[in-house]
């Protein structure tokens, strides 16, 4: 997969990326990362990016022809996703994270200042993501995010190729509670049900607490869910006991 991104501050993501799992990715060839300064792009001379918007008010408006520039520039022709982090934009969830990562090519488009000139979000982007009902300065930190829920599905990036399978949200439900050593901790035990060995056993405990845990905590994702019959008495189960 190749992932491109255009920033007004392209220094924000060296560490990022240069680090953890993402950086163990790009070494692995699952993934390619690049970052681009959107000024380089800008056809003033002073390099301006942004400009006031027109009927006036506060704030200042991104450009369209840097960032028109910038996206034809680095896909050649190329016809990838061009997703751009916005607070309007689709909720980012899980599902959206393993649909972008079937993908070969992302681009993502970081915005400063009031906003973008509606020509970016009409003609050149194919989907606008928000990472949560908040407004931060810029786009950098949501597009790290969602850079990284997405290039750890890609094939060979996680040690085991089903890690992310039981993650939070993959299944539909939070994912139960983990346990190492010391099996005693200062009087803190590990439940003496994932030290018996029976994997069986082990396996029905920890869907239980995936539920348990979503009923506890987000209730609202099992609206979502097709539950089975033997899902349901579980639910009635943990619902007498709570």
């Amino acid at each position: 997969m190749k992932i491109h991104v255009l920033s007004l501050f392209p220094d924000m993501f060296t560490g990022v990326f240069g680090a953890s799992i993402l950086k163990k990715a790009q070494e692995k060839g699952a993934v390619e990362l690049a970052v681009t300064d959107i000024r380089e792009y800008s056809v003033n001379k002073h390099k301006q990016v942004d400009d006031y918007p027109y009927g006036g008010g506060a704030g200042m408006v991104l450009k369209p022809e840097p960032m028109f520039n910038a996206v034809e520039a680095i896909t050649e022709g190329r016809k990838p996703r061009v997703i751009l982090m916005c607070p309007q934009g689709e909720r980012f969830t899980q599902k959206k994270a393993e649909e972008l990562a079937l993908e070969d090519d992302l681009v993502f488009l970081c915005g400063h200042y009031e906003g973008y000139d509606e020509r970016i979000r009409e003609h050149l982007v194919t989907d606008e993501v928000s990472i949560g009902d908040f407004v931060l300065t810029g786009g950098e930190l949501p597009a790290m995010t969602v850079i990284d829920a997405v290039v750890r599905l890609l094939p060979g990036v996680l040690g085991q190729e089903d890690s992310h399978i039981q993650d939070s949200f993959s299944t539909g439900l939070l994912e139960h509670p983990h346990y190492t050593r010391p099996a005693d901790f200062r009087g803190m035990k590990v439940p003496d049900i994932l030290l018996s060995g029976n994997h069986a056993k082990i396996e029905a405990w920890r869907e239980e607490q995936s539920f348990k845990r979503t009923l506890e905590r987000r209730p609202d994702l099992l609206e979502a869910l097709e539950l089975t019959d033997k899902q349901i008495k579980i639910i009635e189960k943990i619902k007498s006991e709570m």
